[in-house]
């Protein structure tokens, strides 16, 4: 969360890559640490926390893609799914399995139900089961899958596409798109009219259509 804050507002950081320190990408919560805790108010101050740093991702206006290796399991699939884009390692396994030892996984429920709709967000949490890379793929908690060779190159060549466009429009459509997904049909219309029609008047949308009608690359300034 601390890193997600210090590049918030970096002009230097355009788009943002979460990968594996190791062969796996996230293991959720240590359980042993979790039976460390002492009562509700402690895991009320973990799950927050957690719920809160998932939040971040999506508020932070820059694009997050995620690099999926190994597992991503509980709060790590919900890691997964927090993040604008997924890419993942052919070899990559998700699971919500906290429903195995009789804790639910409600908090990663949030993030995967949103991703990839209720049926099959509710077959993984009411089994515990893994899914491969190409289920997850199909599913849509995946954008794609590569070799586990190709992975980092293919994940950098989308994060460093995305950083080329002006970092403004990308903050408005990031934005746009999270607030207009809870709302009715009507309503996210009216509001994505209205989030068009005021990033049509930005400076950044006034340069790229002149770029484009005189054929020339467009000069970004996030204004």
């Amino acid at each position: 969360r601390a890193a997600l804050d210090d590049i918030r507002d970096d002009p230097q950081v355009r788009a943002v890559m979460l990968a594996a320190a190791g062969p796996v990408f996230c293991a959720g919560h240590d359980l042993r640490e979790m039976r460390g805790k002492n009562g509700l108010e402690d895991f009320r101050k973990l799950f927050r926390a957690c719920a809160d740093m998932m939040t971040a991702i999506v508020r932070l206006p820059k694009p997050v893609i995620a690099e999926v290796r190994g597992f991503a399991t509980a709060a790590g699939c919900q890691l997964a799914a927090s993040c604008d884009i997924v890419y993942a390692a052919e070899d990559a396994m998700f699971a919500t399995p906290g429903v195995r030892i009789g804790l639910f996984c409600s908090t990663p429920m949030v993030a995967l139900s949103r991703k990839v709709g209720n049926g099959p967000a509710m077959e993984m949490l009411l089994t515990g089961d893994p899914v491969s890379a190409a289920r997850a793929r199909e599913i849509g908690l995946v954008n794609a899958v590569f070799p586990d060779s190709e992975l980092s190159a293919k994940a950098r060549e989308v994060a460093e596409s995305a950083a080329q466009k002006s970092p403004l429009t990308l903050r408005i459509g990031k934005e746009a798109f999270y607030r207009q997904a809870e709302m009715r049909l009507d309503d996210a219309y009216e509001f994505a009219a209205e989030v068009m029609a005021e990033n049509m008047t930005a400076r950044d949308a006034q340069e790229g259509v002149d770029a484009f009608l005189n054929k020339r690359a467009p000069v970004w300034r996030g204004e």
